[in-house]
């Protein structure tokens, strides 16, 4: 039994490796951190991260390549699953960013920035990417244990998510206009910003993950 972190060629794939193993040292020393690309793999492991990084057009393209599409559908309908960035994204049913199909798992679209809209509190003109630091505002669940309501964490985006169902949103951010940055369903969570370049807090989410029994 393994935490997986899938391994697709698009994911901050080091990074993510060593926060995992080194929260996961404090929760389950006998759960070993694996990064694969192998489906057998995946079906394996005990739970299952999901990262990303990049344009989910060539995201999916790559998924597809390596033959992971239907693995990493199944891991999120049968273990804990943990998604991050354009790994919360992919799991929605379409995505504006090349007008390309996601994984369907959860019901919902992937909307862009509308850069020349966006303005701080002070009229400020924003910028797409969303990149720095924000606030979360957290929903009840779990993985929030630990980690104060509106805790910030750190982002690197264009795109976001919006859930078909409300009941999916587990935190929200403001970036000129509130936008959904946590969903939750079940054995699934996933976050648009980065936990593991996200200091304490992200670590104490990774943990959270680690033990979390949906």
């Amino acid at each position: 039994m393994s935490i997986a972190v899938i391994d697709y060629g698009m994911g901050n794939l080091r990074s993510v490796s060593k926060a995992l193993e080194h929260v996961a040292a404090s929760v389950a020393k006998s759960l070993p951190v694996v990064v694969t690309a192998d489906p057998a793999a995946v079906a394996a492991a005990e739970r299952v991260v999901f990262p990303g990084q990049g344009a989910m057009p060539d995201c999916m393209r790559e998924l597809e390549s390596r033959g992971l599409l239907a693995a990493v559908r199944t891991a999120a309908r049968e273990k804990p699953f943990l998604g991050i960035c354009v790994g919360e994204q992919m799991l929605f049913e379409h995505s504006e960013e090349g007008g390309v199909a996601g994984l369907g798992v959860l019901p919902g679209a992937v909307r862009r920035f509308a850069d020349q809209d966006l303005t701080d509190a002070a009229g400020e003109r924003l910028k797409v990417p969303h990149m720095g630091w924000n606030n979360v505002r957290q929903k009840d669940h779990p993985l929030w244990s630990g980690i104060a309501d509106d805790a910030r964490f750190y982002f690197v985006h264009s795109y976001y998510v919006a859930p078909a169902a409300a009941a999916l949103t587990m935190a929200t951010t403001d970036y000129g206009l509130p936008f959904t940055s946590a969903v939750g369903r079940d054995n699934i969570f996933a976050v648009q910003f980065h936990p593991e370049k996200s200091a304490r807090d992200g670590l104490q989410l990774l943990k959270n993950f680690v033990a979390w029994q949906p």
